[in-house]
């Protein structure tokens, strides 16, 4: 426990009462005294405050000054159109690697001279080695250390927010924009892994508790630990990275086709030019052999991950496995994530899962379990 690396809102998790456990090499709440149920039914109806400040931020900025050549130098390493995303505008991409596998999964925002990339906290360190041995003769990378990241997430949220700042209501999904908040210039997006609109909320360490608290001192805002983020995201069918896709998952098989843009696809002004791009067009191309689906456990217990599945009640040969599940309390019924043959992925498709020993079944349901909210 004394290895592990603290948020500049550690203290503030502590004295809310918050359950700490180790995540990504940092001490983060779990929960808080409302606990995981509410919490997560608190941020749907309502808001929730996340301290995301264990993930990692980082500059890419061109030494010719252009953003464009960093989006072209970026867009080797990701699949996605960077090239042509719009000024304060933001994208979900993906890092992969030589055999179309996922390094990790991140956001590029293009503010007007640079580029901004929010990563994974598990996977930073090894992301910017890769943006470093692949970039630096024609960009400079800057990771950012002195910048907490929070989330504001659910209905409440523009509300909340636009008591602090006048400019975040007219903000739309997926914009980007640099605002005054209490006094601190903020990077701020409409954007976050709950299903709900929000914003994440970049601000300078020495003044991250003091806009949290303000946030949390509004009557709608509750803080809300990884606990109800898990189950948020898991409704809102989003991968986690390292459970649902990892370097063994390409973007096909992950069902995250809609993520690559027409141009880096076959056929497209820039088609390929990315690493793994051979692999995962011929994907595209052929289709891949199994795919990952939402699955709707009959009953009420859980399928979590590492939950292996049948075809049927008594076969011995696995088809694939839960890679994440739980409770969904505002789908009201457990609810998971899993790969399963292409086969077996039309939803309605029956499953069985081994529990305990037991076959439980379960149907292919489709993704997200609970709509998006998102302010297009």
């Amino acid at each position: 426990m004394a290895d592990l690396k603290q948020t500049p809102l550690h203290a503030m998790h502590t004295d809310l009462g918050a359950k700490m456990v180790p995540f990504a090499g940092y001490d983060m709440p779990v929960q808080y005294p409302m606990g995981v149920m509410k919490e997560h039914i608190h941020t749907r109806e309502h808001a929730g405050l996340f301290d995301v400040s264990h993930m990692g931020q980082v500059i890419i900025r061109a030494k010719s000054g252009d953003v464009r050549d960093a989006a072209l130098e970026l867009e080797r390493l990701v699949p996605m159109n960077i090239a042509d995303l719009g000024e304060n505008r933001q994208r979900y991409a993906f890092f992969t690697n030589d055999k179309g596998g996922i390094l990790d999964d991140l956001m590029v925002a293009n503010r007007g001279d640079h580029l901004f990339l929010v990563v994974n906290a598990a996977c930073k360190e090894d992301d910017i080695l890769h943006l470093r041995a692949h970039l630096l003769d024609s960009c400079d990378i800057e990771v950012i250390t002195d910048r907490a990241l929070i989330a504001l997430q659910g209905p409440a949220s523009e509300a909340a927010l636009s008591r602090l700042s006048d400019d975040v209501a007219a903000m739309c999904f997926m914009d980007v924009a640099t605002t005054q908040i209490m006094g601190a210039e903020c990077w701020v997006s409409r954007s976050g892994y709950t299903g709900e609109d929000g914003y994440e909320i970049s601000v300078p360490n020495d003044k991250a508790v003091e806009v949290a608290a303000a946030l949390l001192a509004m009557e709608e805002v509750a803080p809300i630990g990884l606990g109800a983020r898990d189950s948020l995201r898991l409704e809102a069918g989003l991968c986690l990275y390292g459970n649902d896709i990892d370097t063994t998952t390409t973007p096909v098989e992950a069902d995250l086709k809609w993520a690559i843009q027409k141009a880096r696809r076959a056929g497209g002004d820039r088609e390929g030019g990315f690493i793994g791009a051979d692999a995962i067009l011929a994907q595209f191309e052929k289709g891949a052999d199994h795919k990952r689906v939402g699955i709707k456990p009959e009953g009420r217990a859980p399928m979590r991950q590492g939950t292996v599945l049948f075809a049927d009640e008594t076969s011995a040969n696995p088809i694939g496995e839960i890679t994440s599940g739980g409770f969904g309390p505002s789908f009201e019924g457990p609810v998971s994530m899993g790969y399963v043959p292409v086969e077996f992925s039309n939803i309605g498709t029956q499953v069985f899962a081994d529990v305990r020993g037991k076959r439980m079944p379960a149907t292919v349901h489709d993704l997200p379990f609970i709509p998006a909210n998102f302010k297009r």
